[in-house]
């Protein structure tokens, strides 16, 4: 049972409008959206900042960007993000190797050295303390350029708000990103937890 459930995904007309986007992402509105909407303005600026992180402008893909958001939600414990952004890797085209041994991202060869050193970054800036060294560092300014380093970072920050968000309001998941779950995550030991 969430803290808070979610409201019509019609409530709020301007919500709705922009809330278009995740069709795209996940083929449904989130519930942690149909939540905010009790504060449009949270809503819409959630929306927006999402839109912007998301948004492709070097090379980090929208596939990578979601295994990013993967591996922060993983490391933030959160239950409903992790199901979330497997599904959205799955739907923007993330090779099934990588779906399947993400969590095995620093040896499987399905990832080259470059996704490696954003995944660490995702990991160590999930983690609280921060992690975040010098050797992190300096991996990441080896394969990334400065702007492609501030959208990974955006994407982690993102899923640190969202974590935080999901986790608290306990979420419930819906049943095509639980189904995702499922078949991604759950042979290594994901449930959905208290978000089902």
């Amino acid at each position: 049972m969430p803290l808070i459930p979610p409201l019509p995904p019609d409530h709020n007309a301007e919500v709705a409008e922009l809330a278009t986007f995740f069709n795209e992402t996940l083929g449904f509105c989130p519930n942690s959206v149909l939540t905010m909407q009790r504060r449009p303005a949270i809503a819409k600026a959630f929306i927006q900042l999402n839109k912007a992180v998301m948004a492709n402008e070097g090379r980090v893909t929208s596939d990578l960007k979601r295994l990013i958001g993967y591996m922060a939600s993983l490391t933030a414990g959160c239950l409903y993000c992790q199901a979330h952004t497997i599904r959205a890797a799955e739907r923007y085209g993330a090779a099934t190797q990588q779906l399947e041994h993400v969590w095995e991202y620093r040896t499987h060869p399905a990832f080259s050295a470059a996704e490696r050193a954003a995944l660490d970054f995702a990991v160590a800036a999930s983690t609280a303390p921060n992690s975040v060294d010098e050797s992190i560092a300096s991996s990441l300014r080896h394969y990334w350029d400065e702007g492609e380093i501030v959208e990974i970072l955006g994407v982690i920050a993102l899923f640190g708000y969202l974590n935080r968000w999901n986790d608290s309001m306990g979420t419930a998941l819906e049943d095509p990103a639980y189904e995702s779950g499922l078949q991604y995550l759950g042979n290594h030991g994901w449930t959905g937890g208290k978000h089902r």
